[in-house]
């Protein structure tokens, strides 16, 4: 006598045997790691991205993202248990879909989920009864309820009852040595019980940490807040640090001062602005969503205004700095050093570097950039820059006026810079207590 399994009964069963076919749409610093410890758990992944650059990195078991070793994926792609393609026909017969595409934002600062729209697109061509659809990108609560799902019902099924679909926001910190995809907490929220319950398996069948929530929408608000905090906390010390300047005092010390509270108190230091694919963007989604609800967002809005003028207050100061020893910033040459958005790692998108060195720029200062990580500057995120890479030798320390950090990458010898270059300032604290501070911040 043949038993016939519900959908959700027999897709729990692969997930237990580890025979269910996941396919990882996206195949950045999301879609990568992520791809990697699935393969690596004993899953049969297929990762899909409509960059040929990327897939065939991938093919060739190299890593198309720094946090990824090139062996890791070499040794999956020999045992048959990662592959990737730009050709959508070769996801069919897959049970699990988990889209890592990108949610930028457009110029009025609003949300484009044009990348969720196209993947799911994709993906309805190939769901099955007892598909799990898991969407990771960040976005506006309410994303997955009223944008994913009515796309995947195109195709005639009908989600928790013939497929099933979960938010789980991805939590990914390039370069962080610490904490990578495989230890960080997972949260999972369905659209109901069954795609809740059929998400939690999957993620906790290769991490430790997996913590399911009522629903999408809290998994959804849940990733907002913590990087909303964030950007409300580092306005209010980038504030702070205008202050103490005018006031004579020391920022960095100040912040010090306070973390030695052992409670009640969490350190954020200053910088030149805010950078990442995360920070700067997703208090965005939450302000625009409260907006549709006819709320403003008042936190929210101001941290954006303190954080978006933190450049501009940078060249201020570069100004000042200069007129105390007699230059204009027109016509001086200013080496910028580091232009990631944050040390250690190769990405320079959204980073507030580049409205630093445009400013400069439009102020008719002649800039070069020094960054282990980084040739030429991206000049498809943010304003246009047009400065030119150089080195840390004797030909660029004697050509340089004035240098600014924006990045305190570990490669760089800060008290040799400090030593060789006539002007210094540092927004990120990096030659505080090697004997020549500079100016600070």
């Amino acid at each position: 006598m043949t038993t016939f399994l519900s959908p959700a009964t027999e897709l729990q069963d692969k997930l237990t045997r580890r025979t269910a076919k996941i396919a990882v749409l996206g195949l950045g610093y999301v879609g990568t790691p992520l791809a990697v410890h699935l393969a690596q758990s004993g899953f049969s992944v297929t990762g899909f991205d409509p960059h040929e650059g990327k897939v065939h990195t991938v093919n060739g078991g190299r890593s198309p993202v720094q946090d990824v070793l090139d062996e890791d994926v070499y040794q999956l792609v020999e045992a048959e248990r990662l592959g990737a393609t730009s050709d959508a026909r070769q996801l069919a017969g897959h049970d699990v879909f988990i889209l890592c595409v990108p949610t930028p934002l457009d110029e009025c600062k609003q949300p484009d989920v044009s990348y969720i729209e196209r993947a799911a697109a994709v993906v309805v061509e190939h769901l099955r009864p007892g598909g799990l659809v898991v969407l990771e990108s960040t976005t506006y609560p309410g994303t997955t309820d009223e944008l994913l799902v009515p796309i995947l019902e195109r195709g005639g099924l009908i989600a928790e009852v013939d497929f099933f679909v979960a938010f789980s926001p991805e939590r990914v910190d390039p370069g962080n040595a610490r904490f990578n995809t495989g230890n960080i907490p997972k949260l999972v929220g369905g659209v109901g019980a069954n795609s809740t319950l059929l998400a939690t398996q999957l993620y906790r069948s290769f991490l430790a940490q997996v913590f399911p929530v009522s629903s999408a929408r809290v998994a959804e608000m849940a990733k907002l807040h913590e990087n909303t905090f964030r950007a409300i906390n580092i306005g209010y010390v980038n504030e702070l640090a205008v202050v103490c300047h005018t006031l004579g005092i020391d920022v960095w010390e100040v912040v010090d001062a306070a973390a030695t509270k052992p409670f009640g108190f969490m350190p954020f230091y200053p910088g030149p602005g805010i950078g990442g694919h995360c920070i700067p963007l997703d208090p965005h989604y939450l302000a625009w969503r409260a907006r549709k609800e006819g709320f403003v967002t008042r936190f929210i809005n101001l941290a954006d205004e303190v954080n978006s003028a933190m450049p501009g207050y940078v060249v201020s100061r570069l100004m000042a700095l200069l007129n105390d020893h007699k230059r204009a910033l027109r016509g001086s040459r200013v080496l910028v050093l580091g232009v990631t958005y944050k040390p250690d790692v190769d990405d320079a998108r959204e980073s507030p570097a580049m409205h630093v060195i445009h400013e400069l720029e439009r102020h008719g200062a002649e800039v070069r950039f020094v960054d282990p990580f980084v040739r030429e500057l991206p000049q498809d995120h943010g304003p246009r820059a047009h400065a030119t890479a150089a080195t840390l030798c004797d030909e660029t320390f004697a050509w340089t006026d004035v240098a600014v950090i924006l990045t305190n990458h570990s490669s760089f010898d800060w008290a040799d810079i400090s030593a060789r270059v006539p002007l210094l300032f540092d927004t990120r604290g990096a030659t505080r207590g090697i004997g020549n501070d500079g100016t600070l911040l």
